[in-house]
C-alpha cells in the first residue's frame, strides 16, 4: 500500500522543489499550470466518482474568477474591496453556482450521461454570451488591473516565487480536500450513483440531492481556481467562463485520467505545457497535434494516461482482510 502513495507523494515534493531550479519566468508560468491543474481535479471529482461528465466545468471558473475580480476592485456594492474576500467569494460563487446548476439539472426529469453534458455545453455557451454583452462586468473587454493577493512582508502574489507557493499551497490544500470527500462515506455513495443509480435509489438515499451536492463541491474548488486565476493573470474576460475553456478542462481530465485526482492535475500541467510548446514550434497546427493525441487517449488508454500509476488503494474500510 505505501508503494502505491509514492508517485502522489513525488510530485508534491518536486513541485515544492521547483523554486531551487527554475528561474523567475518559468515559477510564474508554473504557477499559472497549477491553476489549471486545481480546474482539472474539480472535473475529475465529479466525473469519477459520480459520472458527471460535465461539458460546463467553466462555468463555475469564470463565476469565482468573476467574484474574485469585482470584490477586489470593489465593484459589488456594499461589500467591502479585498483580494482575500474575493478569493473567498470566489469559492463560494463556484459552489452556489454549481449547487443552482444540479437543481435545475438534476430535480424533476433528473438529467443523466450525455443529457447532462449537452446542457452543461448550451449553459457555457449562454454564460460566454451573457458575460461579453454585460457592459457592468466588462463585456468583450473583461475587467483589468484586478489587484493581487496581498501577503506579509510587502509581498503580494505577483511575486513570481511568492505567487507560486501561495498556489501550490492552495493546490495541495484542493486536492487533499477532494481526496478526503472521495475516501469518505459521501465518495462510496457517488461512486454507487455512478455505476446503479436505480440501486442506491432502492437504498434509500436521495440521488438528485448527492448529485447537486458533489456538484457544488465540485464548482467551489473550480471557483478557487477561478479566483486565483483572476489573481495571477490580473484580468479576466468572458473567455473564462465558456465553451472553450470547459472543453479544454475536459481534455486535461481525460488525458491524465478523469477517475483519479493526481492524474488529472498532472495531465492538465502536461497538456498545457505542451500546448505552449507545440504553438511555438509548429504554429497553429498544434490545434491539429492536440485533438488527435486526445483522440488517441481516449480510444487507447481509457484511464487515462497517468490513471493506473497514481491511483491510490481504497481506504481500509473498503478493504478485504
Amino acid at each position: 500500500m505505501t508503494l502505491r502513495l509514492i508517485p502522489t507523494l513525488a510530485v508534491w515534493v518536486v513541485l515544492a522543489a521547483l523554486p531551487t531550479v527554475l528561474g523567475l519566468w518559468e515559477l510564474a508560468m508554473f504557477g499559472q499550470l497549477l491553476i489549471y491543474g486545481i480546474a482539472a481535479i474539480s472535473l475529475a471529482f465529479i466525473w469519477g466518482q459520480g459520472g458527471l461528465v460535465s461539458f460546463g466545468q467553466a462555468l463555475f471558473f469564470g463565476a469565482g474568477a468573476y467574484a474574485m475580480s469585482l470584490t477586489a476592485k470593489g465593484m459589488l456594492p456594499g461589500i467591502p474591496e479585498s483580494p482575500w474576500l474575493g478569493l473567498l467569494l470566489a469559492v463560494v460563487a463556484g459552489a452556489v453556482f454549481g449547487a443552482l446548476t444540479g437543481v435545475a439539472l438534476f430535480f424533476g426529469k433528473g438529467l443523466r450521461t450525455a443529457y447532462f453534458g449537452i446542457i452543461t455545453i448550451a449553459a457555457a455557451v449562454i454564460a460566454e454570451r451573457v458575460t461579453t454583452n454585460w457592459r457592468y462586468i466588462g463585456g468583450f473587454n473583461g475587467l483589468l488591473d484586478v489587484p493581487p493577493l496581498p501577503l506579509p512582508g510587502g509581498l503580494d502574489s505577483a511575486d513570481p516565487l511568492a505567487g507560486y507557493l501561495l498556489v501550490l499551497g492552495f493546490a495541495l490544500l484542493a486536492f487533499l480536500f477532494l481526496l478526503a470527500v472521495e475516501r469518505s462515506p459521501f465518495g462510496t455513495v457517488l461512486r454507487g450513483i455512478r455505476c446503479d443509480e436505480r440501486r442506491i435509489m432502492s437504498l434509500g438515499y436521495f440521488v438528485p440531492l448527492w448529485k447537486v451536492m458533489a456538484l457544488a463541491l465540485s464548482g467551489g474548488v473550480a471557483g478557487l481556481a477561478g479566483g486565483l486565476f483572476a489573481a495571477q493573470f490580473a484580468f479576466v474576460s468572458p473567455a473564462v467562463i465558456g465553451l472553450a475553456l470547459s472543453t479544454e478542462i475536459l481534455i486535461w481530465a481525460a488525458v491524465g485520467g478523469k477517475a483519479v485526482l493526481m492524474a488529472a492535475f498532472i495531465g492538465a500541467i502536461f497538456v498545457k505545457y505542451m500546448e505552449g510548446y507545440l504553438s511555438e514550434t509548429i504554429g497553429n497546427y498544434w490545434l491539429l497535434v492536440t485533438g488527435i493525441a486526445f483522440i488517441a487517449v481516449v480510444v487507447l488508454f481509457p484511464e487515462g494516461l497517468l490513471g493506473r500509476i497514481f491511483k491510490l488503494p481504497p481506504p481500509a474500510r473498503l478493504r478485504r482482510d
